[in-house]
């Protein structure tokens, strides 16, 4: 049994999801909501003291593995098939490297803790927040549209022709962008990976709504 504990909205635990649908594995999910602060409750403290989703308990694991991209890594090396990382090292290292420009350079800039931050401790206005993702959001995706276009090593998707943490990662950027209403206009090789994406099953049941 995998039981997730995540948040509608959460760009981190869609991209558990979407692993999981990919490797056609079961799983259930409690959500919590991380606007009312359902994550300093204490039953989910003690799974989780860093007061973040996604946590993920998997039967016959005596911990609960944390943060997106580690529980990813666990999936692909306990569940190989279908892979989600190439076989070549190098080849491996860019989609790490693609990912890890979401996760860990674009992401957290619009996440619920940071937005409440900047608002209620800073006294951000929404125009000056909405700024503050956009800007972000913006050269992570920029990025990625450099690489794409450049390295060659895009295909159908993020790398290559199959769906891989790259795409796993990109893809929840894209709902939240929308979300957000940044512009996508100059990124045409990703809204045509994220379009593909969308005639995916395993990506689409993942999504918010």
């Amino acid at each position: 049994m995998i039981k997730i504990y995540g948040y509608q909205l959460s760009q981190a635990t869609m991209r558990v999801r979407i692993a999981l649908n990919l490797k056609g594995m079961a799983f259930e999910e409690e959500f919590l909501d991380l606007l009312k602060g359902d994550q300093f409750d204490a039953t989910f403290v003690a799974i989780n003291p860093q007061h973040v989703v996604p946590a993920v308990v998997i039967e016959g694991v005596d911990i609960a593995l944390f943060q997106s991209m580690a529980i990813l890594e666990y999936l692909e090396e306990t569940w190989p098939s279908p892979p989600l990382l190439p076989e070549d090292s190098v080849a491996r290292a860019r989609v790490r490297g693609l990912a890890q420009t979401i996760v860990s350079d674009t992401h957290r800039a619009s996440v619920p803790a940071t937005r409440k931050y900047l608002t209620d401790t800073l006294g951000h206005s929404d125009v000056e927040l909405r700024d503050w993702v956009h800007n972000w959001a913006g050269k992570g995706l920029q990025a990625i549209e450099t690489r794409l276009a450049n390295d060659g090593y895009a295909g159908r998707y993020c790398h290559g022709d199959g769906p891989t943490f790259a795409d796993i990662c990109l893809f929840p950027q894209i709902i939240g962008a929308r979300r957000y209403s940044v512009p996508l206009e100059p990124y045409p090789r990703i809204i045509d990976i994220f379009e593909r994406c969308m005639e995916d099953k395993a990506f689409v049941d993942a999504v918010p709504e």
